[in-house]
């Protein structure tokens, strides 16, 4: 699987080789790890590897800068976590905090470096109502999205619309589960409550078992027609797998939870793609395990041509005359693994001649 000139993934990997890059090239590394969202978490790297002496005076101030960001980050997540969880108290259900969030949460490496959009919360379905009437009162209300956006969130969506705090501007997306009811695949989020654990110190608040930790990754990851920060997804399941795999039983708990939940294609192309941009370990045995999940041959080559270029940095250098093409793809790609067709073709058509939107804001896109 030939790749493009992606700097970052070459730096992730081999931290200790970056002493042979020209000014030239640490600009460029600059530029495309900006792109991706992981200059913070290429700094963490090297600070890891004691390299932060190799950047040069010219580019430090942007990894400083980057890593200043991401402590800030981290500290508004756990305080806007205990806000959240405040609001919703008086409900007595269990908040299980999701993705970059549950990695600060609980402290795993993956939290490293990690710069946030928004808080992703999973609760019941049925308490969806509860829930957002709740953080309203708090602050939290609906904004950014046109009336059809609107529609279609409550409609088919896994989440109800994004809700921005009315002070402090931050974001929570609230899901009743992983993925639409409308997509291909149905993992039973009462399955994922049902193993989360407990934040240390906070009543309530929870996050998900690893084994579906990582699922959720793998599965938002390949599920999401919007790359321009898979190389940073991907990270994040690489420093996920290699933290977790110093549980012997790790990897056969992983592959009979993914059967499980009917998770283990996009688990297969995670662990492919993680190998292919980071050289993520992953035990030989447990290729066959997953070799049921293969699409087979042909398909598999397509989708080495298209994520090969999608999931790297989204700068005109990592880019041959196919980027473009296979970005769309995985657009595509990912609505149709949602939708089904009768639904699917009238909300591309809609996404892609609707220019006004209600509002006059280019809204969050559903």
């Amino acid at each position: 699987m030939a790749a493009p000139k992606n700097l970052v993934s070459h730096a992730l990997c081999n931290p200790d080789a970056l002493h042979r890059y020209s000014l030239s090239d640490w600009d460029l590394l600059v530029r495309q790890a900006r792109r991706a969202g992981l200059l913070a978490r290429l700094r963490h790297v090297l600070e890891q590897h004691k390299r932060l002496g190799v950047i040069p005076a010219e580019a430090r101030w942007h990894f400083d800068a980057a890593a200043t960001l991401g402590a800030k980050q981290q500290i508004a997540v756990r305080w806007e976590v205990g806000k959240i969880a405040e609001a919703l108290a008086g409900l007595a259900i269990p908040l299980v905090v999701l993705k970059g969030g549950a990695y600060v949460m609980a402290g795993l490496p993956a939290a490293s470096g990690r710069l946030f959009n928004d808080i992703d919360i999973l609760v019941p379905r049925d308490q969806l109502g509860p829930v957002e009437a709740a953080l309203m009162l708090a602050g939290w209300h609906p904004s950014g999205l046109s009336d059809y956006d609107q529609r279609y969130y409550r409609r088919w969506m896994h989440e109800i619309p994004p809700l921005q705090h009315v002070k402090r501007a931050t974001v929570i997306d609230v899901h009743h589960a992983i993925l639409p009811d409308t997509a291909r695949y149905h993992p039973d989020s009462a399955k994922l409550r049902s193993r989360a654990i407990p934040v240390a110190g906070m009543k309530n608040v929870l996050v998900l078992a690893p084994e579906d930790m990582v699922l959720h990754s793998a599965t938002h990851l390949f599920h999401d027609g919007e790359l321009p920060h898979g190389l940073r997804d991907l990270t994040d399941l690489d420093l996920l797998l290699r933290h977790f795999a110093f549980d012997p039983g790790f990897w056969n708990r992983l592959a009979t939870r993914a059967d499980e939940l009917e998770l283990s294609r996009p688990l297969f192309y995670a662990l492919r793609y993680v190998r292919h941009f980071l050289a993520t370990p992953i035990p030989q045995d447990f290729d066959g395990a997953m070799e049921h999940a293969s699409p087979g041959a042909v398909p598999l080559a397509m989708m080495d041509a298209l994520f090969t270029r999608a999931l790297a940095p989204d700068h005109a250098s990592c880019e041959d005359a196919f980027t473009p093409f296979a970005r769309k793809a995985a657009f595509i790609r990912a609505h149709w693994l949602r939708m089904p067709p009768h639904l699917l073709f009238p909300h591309l058509f809609h996404k892609a001649f609707a220019r006004h939107h209600e509002n006059g804001q280019e809204p969050k896109p559903a």
